[in-house]
């Protein structure tokens, strides 16, 4: 069963930058717009795995630090002429409050804001 689950805070993430939260499956970078928008992508490039919280983030978009594809924040598809997707998760901010829309069965970390890692600050 998937449910929203609150991870951080609004300034938890940097402006134009990106932090990490570890499910049991995968690492979930989440980003956060000059607009204050959230987003969350899988933190892997689909074209060489390359980890977009070390990207560069600019408008809805972010860049891969590898081979500077360029994927949407908000459906992880990778910009034109170049292809594939990084899987996108649901956010909300609540009054300054993230959340995640997550299943409780991809055995989540017991207390996701432990292993919050900062990725790389790009302003």
């Amino acid at each position: 069963m998937s449910e929203w689950i609150e991870i951080c805070t609004l300034e938890d993430i940097p402006l134009l930058g990106a932090r990490v939260i570890e499910t049991g499956e995968s690492k979930i970078a989440l980003f956060r717009t000059s607009e204050d928008e959230v987003f969350a992508l899988k933190d892997e490039c689909p074209h060489k795995k390359g980890p977009l919280s070390q990207g560069i983030v600019h408008g809805k978009r972010v860049t891969c630090p590898l081979h500077n594809r360029v994927l949407e924040l908000e459906d992880g598809a990778v910009i034109a002429p170049d292809v594939g997707c990084a899987q996108p998760y649901r956010t909300k901010n609540e009054n300054g409050k993230i959340f995640i829309f997550l299943s409780r069965t991809s055995a989540i970390k017991p207390d996701l804001k432990l292993v919050m890692k900062e990725g790389a600050r790009l302003a």
